[in-house]
């Protein structure tokens, strides 16, 4: 899955906030408007139960979407993203529905779902990682992070792709307070062209990676190494499982046979690098690209084993 080789526009996604419909600050409309002015070029709201279809705006597309709650394990609650889902959910009167079902739910109402903030949630992924049609997690939450430094479920991504899973990963503001938690996170869809069902189509093909800052310009994959070229980086890492992978720190030496740093910005930060693939390619790659500000960045699997 790489959006790096394919052709079409690059759109700065907002893919989870929240409205007055369900526990956000500002009206739907507003909320529109807010990231609108912030530079996006596509929010997906995803009040709480609530299909919010709110019309799109001269420079912003909104895809009505909506998060529902299930049930992992012996009766944990985890949040689910049906972005794009083409029915009104309804709320159940009594216990929540199995993760599975709520995912079926989603996929045959023309949606797409992705697991919310599993650190945060206190999950455990053996209890999600191989649900049927589940297409990937939130690897960054700003709101989550903000409010209890549990916004980074990149160790549980690893694990689900130690798995063999081949799960994609958004990074979200999930904003509830417009102003102090959003404008922090961001998914880069690369899509055909600036409508819905493009939108849709490029995040279900894993077309995009999603960033808190660093932009990455390219990424080639040989039998040998991974060329990742970018905006300039404090570090650039390859994760290929458990114990597998590569990393190159700006300011620092490499280890031997590891990184080849190929390109460097006049304070030293890494543009271009080439990181050594593990002989057996290892379980999977993905690559993470940290800027000196602490801001990060996340391509999908580039493989699985």
């Amino acid at each position: 899955m790489s959006p790096f080789d394919s052709e079409g526009l690059w759109l700065r996604c907002a893919l989870h906030a929240h409205s007055t419909n369900s526990d956000g600050e500002l009206a739907p409309d507003l909320l529109a408007r807010h990231y609108e002015w912030a530079g996006f070029d596509v929010l997906a709201t995803t009040d709480h139960w609530v299909r919010t279809d709110e019309a799109s705006t001269k420079r912003l597309l909104v895809i009505p979407s909506t998060e529902l709650n299930a049930v992992v394990g012996e009766g944990e609650d985890a949040h689910v993203l049906a972005l794009g889902v083409e029915a009104d959910p309804v709320a159940p009167t009594g216990e929540f529905e199995p993760l599975a079902d709520v995912v079926g739910w989603i996929d045959a109402n023309g949606g797409l779902p992705y697991l919310a903030h599993t650190y945060w949630s206190g999950l455990r992924t053996e209890q999600w990682w191989n649900c049927p049609g589940l297409l990937g997690i939130e690897v960054w939450n700003t709101g989550c992070e903000l409010e209890l430094g549990r916004g980074d479920s990149s160790l549980h991504w690893d694990e689900a792709l130690e798995h063999g899973c081949s799960l994609q990963a958004l990074a979200t503001d999930d904003s509830h307070h417009p102003g102090y938690d959003s404008g922090f996170a961001w998914t880069w869809v690369r899509a055909a062209e600036r409508t819905r069902e493009a939108v849709l189509a490029a995040l279900r093909a894993g077309d995009f990676y999603g960033s808190t800052g660093p932009e990455i310009h390219g990424v080639e994959v040989t039998d040998d190494e991974v060329v990742v070229r970018c905006s300039p980086a404090a570090s650039i890492t390859l994760y290929c499982g458990r114990t597998r992978g590569a990393r190159a720190n700006a300011g620092r030496l490499g280890y031997p046979n590891l990184s080849r740093v190929l390109e460097r910005a006049d304070d030293g930060a890494i543009t271009a690098v080439a990181l050594q693939r593990p002989w057996d390619g290892g379980r999977y790659g993905r690559v993470e690209v940290l800027a000196a500000d602490g801001t990060k960045a996340w391509t999908n699997p580039l493989w699985t084993a």
